[in-house]
Protein backbone atom coordinates (compact mmCIF):
# COMPACT_ATOMS: atom_id res chain seq x y z
CA UNK A 1 0.00 0.00 0.00
CA UNK A 2 1.28 3.60 -0.99
CA UNK A 3 0.71 6.29 0.87
CA UNK A 4 0.88 10.00 0.63
CA UNK A 5 3.89 9.84 2.96
CA UNK A 6 6.10 7.82 0.07
CA UNK A 7 5.13 10.38 -2.45
CA UNK A 8 8.14 12.48 -3.80
CA UNK A 9 8.42 16.20 -3.86
CA UNK A 10 7.64 17.28 -6.90
CA UNK A 11 5.17 14.19 -7.98
CA UNK A 12 1.26 13.66 -7.93
CA UNK A 13 -0.90 11.37 -6.48
CA UNK A 14 -4.34 9.98 -6.60
CA UNK A 15 -6.21 9.74 -3.31
CA UNK A 16 -7.67 6.47 -3.53
CA UNK A 17 -8.56 5.85 -0.01
CA UNK A 18 -8.64 7.31 3.24
CA UNK A 19 -7.85 5.13 6.45
CA UNK A 20 -8.28 5.95 10.48
CA UNK A 21 -11.30 6.74 12.11
CA UNK A 22 -13.28 9.57 13.88
CA UNK A 23 -12.08 12.76 14.23
CA UNK A 24 -8.82 12.16 12.08
CA UNK A 25 -10.56 11.09 9.42
CA UNK A 26 -13.21 14.09 9.29
CA UNK A 27 -10.73 16.40 9.73
CA UNK A 28 -8.61 15.17 6.34
CA UNK A 29 -11.87 15.27 4.51
CA UNK A 30 -12.41 18.65 5.98
CA UNK A 31 -9.13 19.70 4.57
CA UNK A 32 -10.70 18.93 1.17
CA UNK A 33 -8.55 15.59 0.48
CA UNK A 34 -11.04 12.87 -0.63
CA UNK A 35 -11.09 9.93 -3.26
CA UNK A 36 -10.19 10.38 -6.41
CA UNK A 37 -8.42 13.97 -5.56
CA UNK A 38 -5.49 14.64 -7.02
CA UNK A 39 -2.13 16.07 -4.51
CA UNK A 40 1.04 17.06 -5.40
CA UNK A 41 3.72 17.39 -2.70
CA UNK A 42 5.21 20.24 -2.83
CA UNK A 43 8.14 20.20 -0.25
CA UNK A 44 8.96 18.30 2.80
CA UNK A 45 10.15 20.76 5.94
CA UNK A 46 14.01 20.72 6.57
CA UNK A 47 13.45 18.28 9.82
CA UNK A 48 11.17 15.82 7.38
CA UNK A 49 7.55 16.99 9.22
CA UNK A 50 5.42 18.49 7.82
CA UNK A 51 4.74 18.08 4.07
CA UNK A 52 3.40 20.63 1.68
CA UNK A 53 0.87 20.01 -0.89
CA UNK A 54 -1.00 21.45 -3.45
CA UNK A 55 -5.13 20.42 -2.55
CA UNK A 56 -7.93 21.94 -5.22
CA UNK A 57 -5.60 24.61 -6.02
CA UNK A 58 -4.77 25.89 -2.37
CA UNK A 59 -1.59 25.06 -0.70
CA UNK A 60 -1.73 22.46 2.71
CA UNK A 61 0.67 21.57 5.44
CA UNK A 62 0.18 18.00 6.89
CA UNK A 63 2.07 16.13 9.55
CA UNK A 64 3.04 12.81 8.00
CA UNK A 65 1.61 10.80 10.70
CA UNK A 66 -1.34 11.99 9.09
CA UNK A 67 -0.43 11.21 5.79
CA UNK A 68 0.38 7.73 6.51
CA UNK A 69 -3.65 7.72 6.84
CA UNK A 70 -4.01 8.64 2.96
CA UNK A 71 -3.54 5.59 0.52
CA UNK A 72 -2.37 6.81 -2.93
CA UNK A 73 -2.04 5.57 -6.18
Amino acid sequence: MKTLRDVAVGQSATVVKLHGEGKVKRRIMDMGITKGISVYVRKVAPLGDPLELTVRGYELSIRKADAQQIEVL
